[in-house]
């Protein structure tokens, strides 16, 4: 990858989602061919950067940049809004629908070539002070939440190796399958996250256990200075014993303990009303990102769509063995991007 790309995604513009590790892990594991465009000034020096993949399968060829990202904010040195419009024109030239996920700031948000066709809600928890101080300001719910933890015998166990990954996917499976009735993302994607953050210590799983069970668990990546939560999955059957509070006060104390300046909760959304009112319960910060498409509209077609509908309840009824439906997601989930 072009160091200049390297170096904005290191800056404080970039995030996980533009890092060359995440861009690769994603590449790697769904066949993709990254391509890129960086704004350089007078000096050589980087001063804005867009990067994408062009997807051509069954559902016919679109542009994402990037997929299977929260959001992909184009980093543009100082936010100068001065180096984006031309790094957009290669990738409409190409014809196909593009899509791309950024916060409501952006410039590109304010492109006239793009026009917005969704928003979701953003949390992030500012972790650049003591353990007692952030304690105190989360909501009262949290705090009562982990002494109920506490009581009901909640241990967090912090991993850095693949076993603990693995054990991690085991029950997305199971959360996606039997809650949402959706296929999950194929292990072989956890693992190449695994390889390309863990030489950087800058990968972390943990696990929620309740008498010896798994009964929660989460997977966090840390970029710069921010630690990331990308994916978490629980059993509903051990919810009132709030494991999944007891996991994101360790994530909370992990950052402190790092000496990370924050937390990136990722993003909810605003049909998840549930899922957002919790993560405010940890948040002081809310932003909205939004989803932003241009070139022509995506021509969906019927038949596909309908296929890949079909596929997805077969392998994630009861009947089916979680391995069934594991590697049915890793046939079919590069589609869905």
């Amino acid at each position: 990858m072009d160091p200049r790309w390297a170096q904005l995604a290191s800056g404080p513009a970039g995030s996980l989602f533009t890092s060359p590790p995440w861009i690769s892990a994603v590449c790697h594991s769904y066949d993709f061919t990254p391509s890129a465009r960086v704004a350089v000034a007078e000096n050589d020096q980087p001063v804005g950067g867009l990067a994408w993949v062009t997807v051509e399968d069954i559902r016919g060829a679109r542009i994402s940049a990037l997929p299977f990202c929260d959001r992909a904010d184009p980093p543009l040195r100082d936010g100068d809004p001065a180096g984006w419009p031309g790094l957009l024109d290669d990738a409409l030239a190409e014809g196909h629908p593009f899509t791309l996920r950024c916060f409501s700031d952006h410039p590109a948000a304010a492109d006239e070539r793009l026009r917005q066709v969704g928003e979701a809600a953003w949390h992030g928890t500012p972790t650049d002070l003591t353990e007692d101080e952030l304690h105190k300001k989360i909501s009262s719910v949290s705090r009562r939440n982990l002494k109920a933890a506490d009581r009901n015998g909640v241990k967090v166990l912090s991993g850095t190796d693949i076993d603990a990954v693995r054990e991690f996917h085991k029950l997305h499976v199971g959360l996606r399958k039997r809650k949402y009735r959706l296929l999950a993302q194929p292990l072989s994607f956890f693992e190449n996250i695994w390889r390309e953050f863990t030489a950087a210590d800058g990968v972390v799983t943990l696990l929620a256990e309740i008498d010896g069970e798994i009964a929660a668990g989460a997977m966090y990546l840390v970029w710069g200075d921010t630690l990331y939560y990308k994916f978490g999955a629980s059993r509903s059957e051990f919810l009132p014993k709030r494991p999944n509070d007891a996991l994101y006060w360790a994530a909370c104390k992990l950052a402190i303990s790092r000496g990370l300046r924050g937390i990136d909760w990722g993003i909810s959304d605003l049909d998840q009303p549930g899922l957002v009112s919790y993560k405010r319960k940890w948040a002081s910060d809310e932003r909205r990102v939004v989803t932003l498409r241009g070139g022509p509209d995506p021509v969906p077609n019927p038949q596909v769509g309908g296929m890949l509908g079909e596929l997805t309840r077969l392998f994630t009824e009861d009947s089916v063995p979680d391995e069934i439906s594991t590697a049915a997601g890793a046939l079919l989930y590069r589609h869905f991007c």
